[in-house]
């Protein structure tokens, strides 16, 4: 591959100094007989035709030696694509870069844990950042955004509980200050068990029998709690409901948030600041009394990374409803983030990224080259040779594996 490569470099140079000699070739040919007798020897039509037709050797010549200069100009811009593993450590650590500002940045539901990598690349170009290409699964977890509990000890939600699933697309660079993430966005949806009868099925945000259920249990809360605070209802995390023999039977979990009255018995009462108000985030099931809530204090929240809300948002009320979003059955998080505009995730930056030079205006190449990375294998020991020939084709289909995707962390 470098011999070809030298090769054609090599092939190129001397087309380039031919035709340059040619080049040299023609104007002194012209200029001389501009300036010797053969001027006055010729007649006036024939000198105009050896003129024009020297104009066209020359304009032609030029051309062809613009062309070569722009083009190894362009070719010194092109990027070049890497296509390392995506369970290597460069994706992982990319990876978990894109969870926590995913995390930071969703203010709403439930923190998101990276479930698998899809696709890895890194696009380099001279004199400007390194850029990451990242396709990522995430997978819901049961810790709210509020909860100061580590992303990595958050329980993940399982199938028959509905879980809930982003497809994120990120973009990173990474400068001498390290990773950081430019722009990214995603899309949300639920997974079940398939063909579950019997299995708690959500249901909207706004639905009022669940309402009704948060209400209740979170009276009975207020009346029974010993930390001298009455709580509000902050958000509303899910809802759902099962089929029991008597009917459907519902389920709640509710982000709550501490107000200024200490007393159930208290009518106005406001919400308290964010960074000294506690939390807490309840689940109820069933009836007010099968309520339990895990509370947040001041300081665990202050300390966090997530930035909370300013407003209460309790899906049924208040300057931050909206019904259009709160009839849906789930958080999502957010469609699009880029604040820079870069229009790296557009669909036609995607699409062209690997054939357009970095400078515009310079015209495209072919490809751009792509390298692949992977990780070497150890050198295996010297086996006997009466080992099984099932054992040997077990060992070459490892070896064509593909390095993407990476492996599913959780399901």
């Amino acid at each position: 591959m470098v011999h070809w490569c030298h090769l054609r470099n090599r092939r190129q140079n001397i087309f380039t100094l031919t035709i340059w000699s040619r080049l040299k070739y023609t104007v002194f040919i012209y200029i001389y007989i501009q300036q010797t007798i053969l001027s006055h020897l010729l007649s006036a039509h024939l000198l105009q035709e050896i003129r024009l037709l020297f104009s066209m050797q020359l304009c032609t010549t030029l051309t062809v030696l613009g062309l070569l200069v722009t083009g190894s100009w362009a070719q010194g811009l092109m990027p070049t694509i890497s296509l390392p593993p995506c369970d290597s450590p460069e994706a992982e650590a990319a990876a978990l870069v894109a969870q926590d500002f995913l995390n930071a940045q969703h203010t709403h539901g439930y923190k998101h844990v990276l479930n698998q990598i899809d696709e890895f690349k890194i696009v380099s170009r001279p004199l400007q950042a390194d850029t990451y290409h990242l396709e990522l699964d995430f997978l819901e977890t049961t810790c709210h955004v509020l909860d100061p509990t580590p992303v990595s000890l958050c329980p993940v939600r399982q199938k028959i509980n509905t879980a809930i699933e982003a497809d994120c697309d990120f973009v990173l660079a990474n400068t001498t200050l390290g990773l950081s993430v430019v722009a990214f966005k995603c899309s949300t949806e639920t997974e079940s068990v398939d063909e579950c009868l019997g299995c708690p099925q959500l249901i909207p945000l706004n639905d009022t029998d669940g309402i009704q259920l948060i209400k209740t249990s979170l009276d009975y809360f207020n009346k029974n709690n010993t930390l001298n605070t009455k709580f509000a209802l902050l958000e509303i995390g899910r809802m759902g409901s099962q089929i029991v023999s008597g009917g459907p039977r519902y389920f709640a979990e509710y982000a709550i948030i501490g107000t200024n009255c200490t007393s159930q018995d208290d009518d106005i009462c406001i919400p308290q600041n964010h960074a000294v108000a506690i939390h807490g985030l309840c689940l109820a099931e069933g009836s007010a009394n099968g309520v339990d809530c895990k509370i947040f204090g001041p300081a665990q929240v202050s300390n966090g990374t997530v930035p909370v809300q300013q407003l209460l948002h309790a899906h049924t009320f208040g300057p931050q409803h909206n019904p259009a979003i709160h009839d849906l059955k789930h958080h999502k998080l957010t469609a699009l983030h880029d604040p820079s505009a870069s229009g790296l995730l557009s669909a036609e930056s995607i699409e062209l990224m690997e054939v357009m030079p970095a400078a515009v205006g310079v015209p495209a190449a072919k490809e751009a080259p792509i390298v692949k990375r992977e990780v070497a294998a150890p050198e295996a020991p010297a086996v006997d040779a009466t080992v099984s020939e099932k054992a040997t084709l077990l060992s070459e289909q490892s070896l064509l594996a593909p390095v993407c995707p990476g492996k599913k962390k959780h399901f």
